[in-house]
């Protein structure tokens, strides 16, 4: 390790590490000083994370659990014990963590930076009730309590009915020929018909010619009659059956067909069947609270003529505006209010006073776009972080480490300058900021870097550097300073010519208002502006909505498992249409950072192909073909290869009472996933487990006589995913790298050019230096006659764009508009863009 502070610096100030050997972390001993801002570098997968969320934040919670009961430490949800010899000098620690769409439909702004709760007090104790209202306590102005919700919709805003013009969707079919559309498909729907023929109901009948009375009995009884079924029987042939009591082939139970419609939505665990059994339902505003969620009741108290559901639905900055005048005393509404009850006034204006000084904090983080009611499930991670970060600010800890994953993830520079001062706050406080980052404004910012590498995976794990920034200009091997001290200057390419125009045009959606655009065909677009400024609107939602239209695969809807699929998207697409150049795009591929997979079983080789041709090559060996094992038995999600105990899973959950259960190594397999028959073949000596626990560098060389292997490895490599494990589960992945591995898939396939790439944010998580690699797939992409269309903040990337569409001025409301289209170099001399400046800036860097 090489260091430049002071040895004689007194150890008091600071946490020592001592033989750290979290995941890649080598044997790894440093200092890190308290009451500073530390920033933690490396390329992605070099190890910072291990060392400042796997080591330093589980060890400082582990402590802090030692102290709690073991029934309270149930509630936590805690992070294996960290491996290393031991850590001094560590105070109580509070992480900061990504989380991508987290939280559930019914969480929001509101409720995580806890402004409702605040709200919910304010009405209570002086909001204007209507005459003889008697007070409602806090809780009946909340959608999450039976005091406060909307007795009709039970809080969801909506009403869901099941119709018989909602189940059956063409009435000339008859009921063998499927007219009762909701019905489940294959034997369920059979034994439902076969029961109605029991009940001498005639199935083969016109659904139209049915009685009414029939139809409704069918459709919407509550009765479950028990009837003996006769398969393959015709009605006249079943009712001699059932006067000779003859044995039937088994005995049936009838259900209605909107009860079993609601049943099944409401019971099934399989997100698809709630998806398919969700069409067969019509959904409405509520009509008793109009799309509000609470009770009557609670909508009838105002304050400064809102509701408490129109209030939570203004963007923070307009909320802001309303409540100054109340915290500092001189609304007019004030003083009439103390005329009458001067409690509910002293009320009003302390809530006042405490909700401003919250929300100048979210303003100060460029949060003020967002409303109160906004589901945290819509917020990018950027976005939910800076919340939490804002709530920290509020909370007025002192002595404590904060552990922030990225924080400037998803932020336009404009916005991370306001972010350090948030956090220059935190630090001014008496608190320790323990940072990974990769954004070089927060890295210059820094107090003391750690630099961590040099490579990624096994080539990775070192300490390189520990010390004030200036001293990282002496370490070689450090792939960060290249880029903060710009040793490497580089030339701009020259920009590609577009081949046509895609051209959109009243496009209307959030804060898009009739927007008018045109993306360049054959080159790559960077659409960029703060925080809230439409950019994702624009492209993520109704370029993707409107070209899915045109090319005729509508996108399938990627909800994340356990959404509630009733609750409405935020706000739909009012309008906009492609006026030209989409006949020059036959296939649109978006690229995402959802995770590629929710289970340990989903990993890197299964998402990209690799693993099929893996099996192959294992089932081809003498001994395999011996054996008769096809490349099924190679595959640890069938029954015959994998190991009984684990059943392919390579671990087991280990209940510990008081503590969450853990996942040991499975004691049979040893870890390994396969039973010990499959793992005697091996292939160039080793053995399948073994082949999954190289790395796509290690693999690289070990297949690179075999082309269909190595193609794709290579391309792993080349987004800068060689450190991954072949095996590595979908759930150790960032969102980062599973949008790179999504990348990898899709460069892959032999291209035919003429396909549409959308990309969100593709630099999210990446060191400068993979920024670099991203960049060169992206031009191969372009070259091949593609069309790139990506979000971004990067100015590495939005200067070597082709185009750039820059979207503002402002977030919200003063947001959703083009401010200026135009290639890099003249948007950066654009005086309304706020991007203009940061891009000025980059080129004056390049020679």
């Amino acid at each position: 390790m090489e260091q430049t502070h002071d040895e004689r610096i007194i150890r008091e100030g600071f946490v020592t590490v001592t033989g750290a050997r979290q995941h890649n972390l080598k044997d790894v001993s440093l200092e890190i000083p308290r009451d500073a801002l530390v920033v933690f570098t490396g390329i992605s997968g070099s190890g910072k994370s291990s060392l400042a969320f796997g080591t330093l934040y589980a060890e400082a919670q582990r402590r802090y659990l030692e102290s709690v009961s073991p029934y309270a430490r149930r509630l936590f949800h805690q992070m294996p014990i960290p491996e290393v010899d031991e850590i001094d000098g560590l105070p109580p620690a509070v992480a900061l963590q990504q989380q991508r769409g987290s939280g559930t439909t019914r969480s929001s702004v509101g409720s995580v930076t806890t402004l409702s709760n605040l709200l919910r007090m304010l009405y209570s104790r002086a909001g204007d009730y209507p005459p003889n209202q008697p007070i409602l306590y806090a809780d009946s102005f909340s959608t999450n309590t039976a005091e406060g919700v909307c007795p009709e919709c039970h809080g969801l805003g909506r009403v869901y009915q099941v119709t018989e013009k909602s189940m059956v969707l063409d009435d000339t079919l008859t009921i063998r020929e499927g007219a009762i559309a909701s019905w489940p498909k294959a034997w369920q729907g059979k034994n439902l018909r076969d029961i109605l023929v029991t009940l001498n109901y005639d199935v083969d009948i016109p659904w139209k010619d049915i009685p009414q009375k029939d139809r409704n009995w069918i459709l919407f009884t509550d009765e479950t009659p028990k009837v003996p079924v006769y398969r393959n029987l015709n009605r006249e042939e079943v009712q001699i059956a059932l006067k000779n009591k003859s044995e039937p082939s088994y005995m049936g139970t009838y259900s209605g067909a909107k009860k079993l419609v609601l049943h099944t939505f409401a019971n099934t665990q399989s997100t698809l069947m709630k998806k398919r059994v969700s069409k067969y339902m019509i959904s409405s505003e509520c009509p008793t609270c109009h799309g509000k969620r609470l009770r009557p009741e609670s909508l009838s108290v105002t304050f400064v003529g809102y509701d408490i559901a129109d209030i939570s639905r203004l963007p923070l900055k307009q909320l802001q505006s309303i409540f100054i005048p109340y915290a500092n005393g001189t609304a007019p509404g004030l003083a009439k209010l103390a005329e009458k009850h001067e409690e509910k006034a002293l009320v009003a204006q302390r809530i006042a006073e405490d909700l401003v000084a919250r929300v100048d904090v979210l303003l100060e983080l460029g949060l003020g776009y967002l409303s109160l009611e906004r589901s945290t499930p819509t917020l990018s991670a950027g976005e939910h972080q800076r919340l939490r970060l804002a709530t920290q600010v509020r909370s007025n800890l002192f002595g404590v480490v904060y552990v922030l994953d990225e924080p400037s993830a998803g932020l336009h520079p404009a916005d991370t300058e306001a972010l350090l001062k948030t956090l220059d706050r935190l630090k001014a406080s008496g608190n320790s900021l323990f940072v990974v980052e990769h954004e070089l404004d927060v890295v210059r910012h820094a107090d003391w870097l750690v630099d961590v590498g040099p490579d990624a995976g096994e080539g990775g794990g070192e300490i390189l550097y520990s010390g004030p920034p200036a001293g990282l200009k002496d370490i070689a091997r450090s792939k960060t300073r290249t880029h903060l001290f710009n040793d490497l200057p580089y030339k701009k390419n020259k920009p590609c010519k577009p081949a046509g125009w895609l051209s959109l045009s009243g496009v209307t959606k959030n804060n898009l208002n009739d927007v008018t655009v045109s993306f360049p065909l054959g080159v790559l677009t960077s659409v960029t502006g703060i925080s809230g400024s439409g950019k994702s609107s624009l492209v993520s939602q109704v370029l993707v909505e409107l070209m899915s239209a045109k090319l005729g695969n509508s996108m399938a809807s990627e909800k994340e498992e356990g959404e509630d699929l009733l609750t409405p998207e935020v706000i739909e697409t009012v309008g906009g249409e492609i006026t030209g150049g989409s006949e020059n795009i036959k296939r649109m591929v978006v690229v995402n950072q959802k995770p590629i997979g929710r289970t340990p079983r989903s990993n890197l080789a299964t998402y990209t192909g690799l693993f099929d041709v893996v099996r192959k090559l294992f089932a081809t060996t003498k001994l395999a073909k011996s054996r008769k094992y096809q490349a099924g038995r190679f595959s640890f999600n069938v029954g015959k290869g994998r190991c009984p105990n684990c059943e392919g899973e390579g671990a087991v959950m280990v209940e510990l009472l008081f503590l969450p259960s853990v996942y040991a190594p499975c004691p049979v397999c040893e870890g390994t996933r396969y039973n010990p028959e499959t793992l005697e073949v091996t292939y160039h000596e080793k053995n399948i487990a073994e082949v999954l626990s190289l790395t796509v560098n290690q693999a690289a060389d070990f297949f690179k006589d075999d082309e269909r292997v190595l193609r794709p490895l290579k391309v792993l490599q080349e987004v800068g995913l060689g450190y991954l494990r072949l095996g590595q589960p979908a759930t150790e992945l960032s969102g980062g790298e599973a949008q790179r591995i999504k990348l990898a898939k899709e460069l892959q396939r032999l291209n035919r050019g003429k396909t549409l790439y959308i990309l969100d944010e593709p630099t999210t998580g990446l060191h400068p230096t993979d920024v670099e690699k991203l960049q060169l797939q992206l031009a191969r992409l372009v070259d091949a006659g593609n069309t790139v269309v990506i979000v971004e903040h990067d100015m590495q990337v939005i200067a070597e764009s082709d185009w750039v569409i820059d979207m503002g001025p402002g977030a919200g409301e003063e947001g959703g508009n083009v401010v200026v289209a135009d290639i890099p170099e003249k948007v950066a001399k654009n005086k309304r863009s706020k991007t203009a400046l940061y891009l000025s800036r980059t080129f004056n860097g390049y020679v």
